[in-house]
Formats: C-alpha cells, sequence, structure tokens
C-alpha cells in the first residue's frame, strides 16, 4: 500500500527549501505551477493557467500561496492550508502589487523553471531592483534525495516498468508498425499502476539509432534490433527503463555490440557509492565503450535523475561534480548508436546506499529474442 505523505512532510520540504536558500545567499524561493509546486506543497493547479499561481518560501516568514481567487478552493483542499498562507487575487487585479509586499525590494531570489517568463518579467517591472536564479542552477539538488517514502514509490513504478517489460516481450514484432508496439507498451504501464504515460520509445531497425526517436509508422521486421524505452508516473513518481530486443535471431554484430553496452552499464552501476562525483558514473560507461572503439557513438549522458519528473538533476555527465549521496535516484543508461543501422541501449533506475547502488529495475540485461 502506497503510504501519504502527511502536512508534516510538506513542511518538512518547505523548510529545507527555505533554508537551502538561506545558505545560498538567496532572500528565498519562488515556485510557480509544476513539479516543484507539487512537491513542496501537494498543490497542483487542475490546469497550467496564465493567472499567477506563486509560493513564496523565505526566512522568518510563514510559506505563503498566491492564487487566483477563483482557484482557492482548489489550493485550499489540496494543501490543508495549516502550514501555508494563501492569499488570493481577483480577475482585474494586479496580481504583481499582491507579490510585492512579501519579497524584499532588493532581494535575489531562486524562482522555479516552471514560471512562465511573462510572471518573472512582471516581478522584475514591480521590483525593479529584484534578481532571479533559476531554480535548477542555485539548488539543483533540493528534491535529489528521497526519503522513504519517495524510494518506496519509485521502486513500485520500477516494478511495474519491468512487468510491462516482461509482458511485451510475448506479443508479435515483426510485420507490426511501431506505433502498435508503443500501444501496446503504454497500455501494459496503464495496466501495471501507471497513472500517466511519459513515453514509449520503439526504435527499430536504422531508428534505434535515435536516441529520442518517436515511434512512427516503420514497420518492423525480421532481423531488426529494437530499443524499447518507457516510463511514466505512478503515484506521482517515475519509472524509465530501456532494453534492446532483436527479432529473431541476432547477427554477431549486434551481439557484439549489445555485450559492450551492458559491460558499459554493469561497470557504471559497480561504480555508485556515496562520495562519487556523477560524472565518474559517466566517464566510466564511456570508457568502457571507447577502449571498445565505439566512443564515438555514444552520444548523450550516461544518466539522469529521476522523482516526481522523469528527468530532474542530478545528472550523470562530464562535468557535474555533484558527489553521490543516500537515497539519490538516477538513470544509469549507455548506448551505442550507429546510423542507418541499428542502435543498443540498456537503462536501470538506480538508487545509491550507504554502501553502493541499487537497482530499481531488475529485467535480464541480456538481448531478449522477439518474433
Amino acid at each position: 500500500m502506497t503510504v501519504q505523505f502527511t502536512a508534516g512532510d510538506y513542511a518538512a520540504r518547505m523548510q529545507r527549501a527555505t533554508d537551502a536558500a538561506t545558505a545560498a545567499g538567496l532572500a528565498g524561493v519562488l515556485v510557480g505551477p509544476g513539479p516543484d509546486l507539487t512537491w513542496l506543497t501537494a498543490y497542483r493547479p487542475t490546469a497550467i493557467t496564465e493567472r499567477l499561481t506563486l509560493l513564496v518560501l523565505a526566512a522568518g516568514r510563514r510559506p505563503t500561496l498566491v492564487v487566483p481567487a477563483l482557484e482557492r478552493p482548489d489550493a485550499v483542499a489540496a494543501t490543508g492550508a495549516p502550514a501555508i498562507d494563501l492569499v488570493d487575487w481577483a480577475d482585474g487585479d494586479d496580481p504583481y502589487a499582491v507579490v510585492r509586499p512579501l519579497l524584499r525590494p532588493d532581494g535575489r531570489y531562486g524562482i522555479s523553471d516552471s514560471t512562465w517568463a511573462m510572471h518573472l518579467l512582471g516581478l522584475q517591472q514591480a521590483l525593479p531592483a529584484t534578481s532571479y536564479a533559476a531554480l535548477t542552477a542555485c539548488q539543483p539538488m533540493l528534491r535529489a534525495v528521497k526519503d522513504e517514502h519517495e524510494l518506496a514509490r519509485l521502486e513500485a513504478a520500477g516494478a511495474a516498468a519491468d512487468a510491462a517489460y516482461g509482458e511485451i516481450l510475448g506479443v508479435r514484432f515483426a510485420g507490426r508498425r511501431e506505433t502498435e508496439v508503443a500501444a501496446d507498451l503504454a497500455a501494459l504501464l496503464r495496466k501495471f499502476g501507471h497513472e500517466q504515460v511519459d513515453f514509449t520509445v520503439v526504435g527499430s531497425g536504422p531508428n534505434g539509432a535515435n536516441p529520442h526517436h518517436e515511434a512512427g509508422g516503420r514497420m518492423i521486421e525480421p532481423g531488426d534490433t529494437v530499443v524499447l524505452d518507457f516510463g511514466g508516473l505512478l503515484s506521482g513518481y517515475g519509472s524509465d527503463t530501456t532494453r534492446t530486443v532483436s527479432v529473431g535471431e541476432p547477427s554477431a554484430e549486434v551481439r557484439a555490440v549489445h555485450e559492450i553496452v551492458r559491460r558499459a552499464q554493469q561497470a557504471a552501476f559497480e561504480a555508485v557509492r556515496p562520495g562519487v562525483p556523477c560524472e565518474e558514473i559517466d566517464r566510466v560507461a564511456r570508457q568502457v565503450i571507447t577502449e571498445a572503439g565505439y566512443g564515438d557513438y555514444f552520444i548523450h549522458r550516461t544518466g539522469h535523475g529521476i522523482g516526481v519528473t522523469t528527468h530532474e538533476p542530478p545528472y550523470m555527465v562530464a562535468g557535474e561534480r555533484q558527489p553521490l549521496v543516500p537515497g539519490m535516484c538516477f538513470s544509469i543508461e549507455p548506448g551505442i548508436y550507429l546510423p542507418g543501422r541499428f542502435g543498443v541501449r540498456i537503462e536501470d533506475i538506480v538508487t545509491v546506499t550507504t554502501h553502493g547502488g541499487r537497482r530499481l529495475n531488475n529485467t535480464d540485461h541480456g538481448l531478449a529474442v522477439v518474433a
């Protein structure tokens, strides 16, 4: 059974964000509709609206959520409001005049990446001496370390994605379009509990050499290698896994490339432990592929964080020196992409423990053969 987050959980998150802002020399944090707002308050506006909605967090004052008057009942129902002051504004009012007294006139604030540009410009016009920094730049690790209940949701999402993969191996691939297999994957994710499907990449044959190929009308043929990358949200937390399959017996070259990717993924997983810089995970995976002669064909970072969104900090990429911390969750997904021919990728979600890493995806890494 999914453990529900409590008002105390959300209050602790808001306090964490406030403390982190103070430590970073910021006057506070401003959060518009999007994953940060939902993670901090449980409030998800019924629609992304042009009307200003803004959470204001600052040391020495209670959290304040500014909402359009017509949406106040939804905000009260979602947050319960005991730890949050709600301030509303009506159509025809100047919403920035409502926010102005909540901010320091010369303060520098972190602002959520999903806040509309027109609202940031409106704040700058109302308070011209203020300045702003993107939240992923000034507080990239805000949501990165998960508590035990968040980890449980991520584990359940990973297990559901694994179950979907187990069943997709039993469907027919040859003679069907990529979009048909993608629809099967989406249905299976929902069957196993996902309330939202974010992506179902089905890259067959040469399309597999495009890491983010959108399933299209190509007919899958015997002999194709097919990259399957799929995920979404279950109980508000993400899944994301990739396996590569062969339609009929694979060639020796496909088997060899798949084995290189498997070794790179395993080496990167074995490198996971507290204190290791994120970029080291990328370096380890990339070294295996480069030494095998395919370095030019590994064209993306090795991984990304996951939580209430399927892509978020931290990133396993060169230059990211943030050390791994127990509770972080991220993908490890090296790949090799041979233009015009085929691609191979293997991806698991991994969480950092006190002694190493733990996979949240546990399906076989072998090259499965499908009909």
